[in-house]
């Protein structure tokens, strides 16, 4: 979302949600917990539903458990979600068949030019597989979505695929067609979306091109998805309190269930929770083995490092990236000097300055000077402020900007690379032209007074790591590097809700906005492997995965040290067409990811919680994490040795051509003074599919 901040509330918060549809007595006791089961019986006779409600009435010895059932996982994996007191916890836990059980937890919510830009333009000289895109479905779990959005009309379209399971159950005034194929809702408010950002994601992954889009004339063209000829399932898991864990699983379930061929899932925590108590890891894990790539979004708490989130390599993490265009408000004093700051300024103030006034100079007796400078609430005096511009040294002026009558807002700007939407006119300068713009409000020079006017730039060359994109390194698995890949995220034009707001307390209601975050950045990945899948529907998730990781540009991030390394972009920017043929892929399957695991030392219980089955490590099936067959290589040093090495293994899988041969080629960066040796340093190919395996080895001393 546009707001970038992001917080975790705990499973209690949840109760609220639920208590005006619970007919039966909660007590205060009693939280929300997920009772995991692992995978399903294969027993025949067994009815997941009857074995949950049985379990909850043995331990809390109520013959109805109406009010302690909050959901049953019964599609792709077992268990169930239940209203509990710490006792009746302990005594699920150590009963047989139950795997963990945790608390629920909340989770937060996390293009006219971005394909063009990714060179995935329309028209007849891209490659396109209309048929094969036509039965790919695109499952996104996000805050519901608008089904009468153009963006997802089903003109043109015929009957959903024949693999396609799922249901419409959008609730009242919600209608599914042959594009937007069906609809389920976690949440009880029904799945049509009231906040924009689900609708804003499933667009911008597989929304059907809409001419002459904009916001209030920002950005106009034509919007579209990576694949508008596929379908979209629209799993509604988040409300404005967040997104539960147990609603995560139960989409996850149904999604696996459904048919989705992927999922993308803009949903986190502000930073990576460990596997068995991240919902997201345990259903993408499910996922995997049933085939379907999870595409998520990296976070937005960079550019500090080990911030990423969604650290498990079965998941592809997606950081956020600007394209070649960008929003600006120009300030023009009444000095004739003009200052350019960054907006979505949708406004038109008709060439008419306003009287600027700083905050520090309207203080109310309530605060002092410095305080009154940031806009603090409560801190401005209203009759210095009515009419005027207000100039803050903080953000906090776009949240008392109205109340105190303020025509407009000039703030200082913590953000450099990226335009917010705001509910009235409003420019965020850098530090340094902010303060030339209060020393010429503190100046003799008259009049004090300005106007804000917005453009569009054209004027980026290749794509930069945007400042807000979370940073590894993965604090989880230390030896997989975090995220994976960077795409366009940074004001971004796609489908919104008109019950939504562009920006907090914007009373406008608009069918297209833009937005920025990793939220946007993680469906334009979701669209480029459905588009390649679309060429190769029987490639497996890693297949996929790799294919884009191996063929990506290169790019360069903000920031000194961690921030501007691979540790903010990964593998590079997204390139859609050049994935299309990788030519040699890492493959990676559920045994590969169980021996990852076995080898950070996991047990068998906390396997299962992750797996759903009972798997025992042993020397066969362990190996050293940095030696998953990866598209990436990346190692923690113990930071002890002053000399070290360090080797890396991998098999790679032809699917080039017969008979090619490939050589490597070691590329120094970041003034490395590393040693890199890859035996052997050409590989040989006979046959399509064939598999050869090579090492590299890596030397050092006092890096």
């Amino acid at each position: 979302m546009t707001n970038l901040a992001a917080s975790t509330c705990l499973h209690s918060c949840l109760l609220v949600l639920f208590l005006s549809s619970v007919s039966a007595v909660i007590y205060e006791d009693q939280q929300v917990y997920i009772v995991y089961m692992g995978s399903l019986s294969s027993r025949a006779d067994y009815i997941p539903t009857s074995d949950h409600m049985s379990i909850l009435q043995q331990v809390t010895g109520e013959s109805s458990i109406e009010g302690r059932l909050v959901r049953s996982y019964k599609r792709s994996f077992n268990g169930f979600a239940a209203r509990l007191t710490e006792s009746e916890r302990t005594l699920i836990a150590e009963m047989e068949g139950v795997v963990s059980v945790f608390p629920n937890k909340m989770l937060q919510l996390q293009t006219t030019t971005s394909w063009d830009f990714m060179g995935l333009k329309q028209g007849n000289n891209i490659k396109r597989n209309p048929a094969v895109e036509s039965d790919t479905i695109i499952g996104v779990i996000d805050s519901g979505i608008t089904p009468e959005s153009l963006s997802f009309s089903d003109k043109g379209f015929g009957p959903p695929p024949k693999k396609w399971k799922g249901v419409c159950s959008g609730g009242k005034n919600f209608t599914c067609n042959n594009k937007l194929i069906g609809a389920r809702d976690y949440t009880s408010e029904g799945t049509r979306d009231t906040s924009g950002h689900g609708t804003h994601t499933a667009s911008t992954a597989a929304g059907n091109a809409v001419v002459d889009a904009s916001f209030f004339g920002i950005g106009n063209g034509t919007v579209r998805g990576g694949v508008p000829a596929s379908r979209i399932a629209a799993y509604k898991v988040c409300t404005p309190s967040g997104c539960s864990s147990e609603a995560l699983l139960s989409a996850f379930d149904d999604a696996i269930a459904d048919g989705v061929d992927l999922i993308t899932i803009s949903i986190g925590f502000t930073f990576a929770s460990i596997f068995e108590d991240d919902p997201i890891a345990i259903g993408a894990f499910h996922a995997m083995d049933k085939g379907i790539l999870t595409v998520s979004s990296a976070g937005n708490s960079g550019p500090n490092p080990t911030t990423v989130s969604h650290v498990a390599p079965w998941i592809f993490t997606v950081a956020s990236s600007t394209t070649n265009r960008g929003f600006i408000t120009k300030v023009v004093l009444g000095n004739g000097k003009t200052l350019v700051g960054r907006s979505v300024n949708a406004f038109d103030m008709k060439g008419k300055k306003y009287p600027l006034v700083y905050g520090k100079s309207a203080a109310s007796s309530a605060c002092d000077a410095k305080t009154a400078g940031l806009c603090a609430p409560a801190c401005l005096n209203k009759s210095r402020v009515k009419g005027k511009i207000l100039v803050c040294a903080g953000p906090s002026g776009f949240k008392i900007a109205k109340s105190v009558g303020a025509i407009a807002v000039i703030s200082k700007s913590t953000r450099p690379d990226v335009a917010f939407t705001h509910h009235l006119p409003a420019s965020d300068l850098q530090p340094k032209d902010f303060k030339s713009l209060v020393s010429y409000i503190e100046s003799q020079d008259s009049p004090k007074a300005a106007l804000l006017k917005t453009e569009t730039i054209f004027n980026r060359t290749s794509p930069v790591v945007a400042s807000f994109s979370s940073r590894g390194p993965n604090t989880i698995a230390v030896d997989i590097l975090k995220p994976d890949i960077t795409a366009p995220g940074v004001e971004i034009l796609a489908a919104f809700s008109p019950d939504g707001e562009p920006s907090q307390d914007d009373t406008r209601h608009v069918k297209y906005s833009v937005s920025s975050g990793t939220s946007m950045s993680c469906p334009h990945v979701a669209g480029v492997a459905a588009y390649v899948k679309t060429f190769h529907p029987k490639w497996s998730p890693s297949m996929i995965q790799s294919a884009i990781m191996t063929t990506a540009w290169t790019v360069k991030a903000n920031g000194r040290g961690i921030a501007s390394t691979e540790f903010a972009y990964g593998s590079g920017h997204v390139n859609p067409i050049a994935a299309l043929n990788p030519g040699l892929v890492y493959e990676l399957d559920k045994a590969d990811h169980i021996a990852f695991l076995c080898g950070m030392n996991y047990t068998s219980k906390t396997l299962r919680i992750i797996s759903g089955d009972t798997v025992k490590c042993s020397k066969k099936n362990k190996i050293l994490p940095r030696n998953l067959n990866y598209p990436s290589m990346s190692a923690k040093l113990s930071g002890t040795d002053s000399t070290f090495t360090v080797t890396f293994n991998r098999t790679l899988t032809n699917l080039g051509t017969p008979n090619s041969t490939y050589k490597s080629k070691v590329v120094a960066g970041h003034g490395s003074k590393l040693g890199i040796k890859v035996t052997p340093s050409v590989l040989y190919f006979k046959t399509m599919n064939e598999k050869q395996s090579f090492r590299v080895t890596v030397t050092g001393r006092d890096v």
